[in-house]
């Protein structure tokens, strides 16, 4: 059996010389390394931004939208095009990817972990740099990012991943862990008593980050909520996740720092987290945030360069978090929180599982 890489490195085909994720193609034939395991992948929750990108390319159309059954044809076409050029589900618009739920289906005899065959997994790694073969796309369920397909891939000895617990549907279960670094941040970053903003309140990230953000901020906190429509906002407030409630288009950077200059009675927020999908909202991030403050940028769509030469445009001192899906504690943290609260599980429930 041939010997594999920890990180994968074995697998990259072009460029040569670079990691898995930033790799424009690699591998994905199936036959193990000694140090992976292979997965028979039953969904695939694409990253909101990607899914997003991927329906506009396709159809022109949103995944929220009535999407009609050739609409549907498109985006398949789409997603196995993607992964027949790259070997896997990087967006090449993006270049973000999602991640997967399947079965343990062979382990490599290297391979160092608790997993076993038979075992059902999610895995915690992007699938922009996880080896997939798609040999069939049964359903989709483009409203939350889900796609069910007949296939395979491939988990690296440095892929994360989570055994799906037996105390949640598996749906519900992979739409949490999907956005699992979100939550499991804003327990870290947010302290007693700060003021903190969720743009992008109302959805999948949001939701669970204004749970974790109320939670940490404590009574002497603030937590506000920056939804993308009515119908967010009032999602969010009928689970009482905030402090403060509006909507807003997070692309109008003014009319949203201006908002949030009324709610704080001018002392902006010492954290903001962005966990909207679509572009150009670097600007409102940074204006609402105070200087020393810290901007989690959650959202798969931003632009580092945006952001770094915006708040040198705006002569704002603050330090910036470009998202990372990983964070210590990430996947339990987050099921922790359909746990404890239970309008959060009953919606989730309702919406993705």
């Amino acid at each position: 059996m041939k010997k594999g890489n920890p990180y994968g490195t074995h697998r990259v085909i072009s460029p040569k010389g670079v990691l898995p994720q930033p790799a424009d193609v690699i591998d994905n034939d199936m036959e193990i390394y000694d140090n992976e395991v292979k997965i028979n992948v039953q969904t695939l929750n694409i990253d909101s931004a990607s899914f997003t990108s991927v329906c506009d390319h396709a159809c022109g159309k949103k995944p929220g939208d009535d999407l009609t059954a050739d609409d549907i044809e498109k985006i398949k076409e789409t997603m196995l095009g993607i992964v027949a050029k790259a070997g896997k589900h990087k967006n090449p618009w993006t270049g973000s990817g999602g991640m997967l739920i399947g079965t343990v289906e062979e382990i490599g005899p290297e391979w160092k972990g608790d997993l076993k065959v038979g075992d059902k997994i999610a895995t915690l790694v992007s699938l922009s740099l996880t080896p997939l073969v798609i040999d069939e796309i049964v359903a989709m369920r483009p409203a939350i990012d889900q796609v069910d397909i007949k296939g395979h891939a491939i988990l690296f000895q440095s892929g994360i991943y989570a055994k799906l617990p037996e105390d949640m549907p598996e749906g519900l279960a992979l739409s949490a862990l999907d956005v699992a670094g979100a939550p499991a941040q804003a327990a870290k970053l947010v302290k007693p008593g700060m003021k903190v903003l969720v743009i992008g309140g109302g959805g999948k990230s949001g939701l669970m980050c204004l749970y974790e953000a109320k939670k940490r901020a404590g009574v002497t906190g603030q937590v506000i909520c920056a939804a993308g429509s009515q119908r967010s906002e009032d999602r969010a407030r009928e689970l009482d996740l905030a402090d403060a409630y509006f909507h807003h288009d997070a692309t109008d950077a003014v009319g949203m720092y201006e908002k949030v200059m009324e709610l704080t009675n001018g002392e902006l927020c010492d954290v903001v987290i962005n966990c909207v999908n679509i572009e150009n909202t670097e600007m409102a991030s940074i204006l609402c945030t105070k200087d020393k403050g810290l901007v989690y940028f959650f959202s798969m769509a931003t632009s580092f360069t945006k952001a770094a030469l915006g708040a040198e445009g705006v002569g704002k001192d603050v330090d910036m978090i470009i998202g990372n899906g990983y964070t210590a504690g990430h996947a339990e943290i987050t099921l922790q929180v359909l746990r404890e609260h239970e309008g959060l599980r009953k919606l989730f429930n309702e919406m993705y599982a």
